[in-house]
């Protein structure tokens, strides 16, 4: 029949429109944004970061690995580390910058994430008077408390802090061990018994002195005796004188 697909539309139409004043679920619409849906959890528009206690900066739970932003498709994702007065890196940003412009809601950021610092909003609501600088989400901005993240996705933030909390068990437990470790590797060099310490006798040290040589006994000279003298000079005086000779 010609115009049976009208027809058919209209008593739809027809139908939802009186079922919609005495049933309020039959209304396709809503009157935003004085009155807002209830967005699935799985819904995801931008990145935000998560943070724990009452201090935004502070407790970021990011510590600048630079991940995400080796790993972000388009390149919207722009970090600077923290670093101290002696000009080593800290585990902190000092620049945590998203182009919002340019992000495409992939969510890598979120999977790539080893200290799920990183989580994606429900928040669609996104407007600038300029699309460059406008767009740009800095890291205030971007901290939103991990309260906040438990209100959007309360079953996914369960399992987070569930196992946050484990690893943090863990860690403490392996760090109680490795000191009392310690404690203990301290304790029984102490009670070990220490070397006394000996001195050395002095021919080990130093080679003795060789024994002087026996003195020789002084032997005099023998003294002339008066007879020798005498019998010596006998003869010398007994010899004959020579001759005198005359020319």
């Amino acid at each position: 029949m010609l115009g049976s697909g009208i027809i058919k539309g209209l008593a739809v139409t027809a139908k939802n429109f009186v079922g919609s004043f005495h049933d309020p679920e039959r209304l396709p619409t809503v009157e935003y944004p004085e009155k807002r849906l209830t967005l699935p959890e799985a819904y995801r528009s931008f990145p935000f970061l998560v943070f724990d206690g009452e201090n935004a900066i502070d407790g970021l739970r990011c510590v600048a690995c630079k991940m995400c932003e080796n790993e972000c498709p388009p390149q919207c994702i722009y970090i600077i580390p923290e670093r101290d007065e002696k000009g080593r890196p800290v585990k902190k940003p000092k620049v945590f910058d998203i182009d919002l412009s340019v992000c495409m809601g992939c969510q890598i950021c979120v999977e790539v994430c080893p200290f799920d610092s990183i989580k994606m909003d429900q928040v669609f609501e996104v407007a600038a008077t300029n699309r460059f600088e406008g767009l740009i989400a800095h890291r205030e901005m971007l901290a939103k408390s991990n309260t906040y993240y438990h209100q959007i996705r309360p079953t996914e933030a369960a399992e987070v802090d569930t196992r946050l909390a484990e690893e943090k068990r863990l860690a403490e437990e392996k760090a109680k061990a490795a000191a009392a470790a310690k404690a203990a590797a301290a304790a029984k060099a102490a009670a070990a018994p220490k070397p006394v310490a000996t001195t050395a006798p002095a021919s080990a040290t130093a080679p003795a002195a060789a024994p002087a040589s026996p003195a020789k006994p002084a032997v005099a000279a023998p003294s002339p005796s008066p007879s020798s003298s005498s019998s010596a000079a006998a003869p010398m005086a007994a010899a004959p004188k020579p001759p005198a000779t005359t020319p």
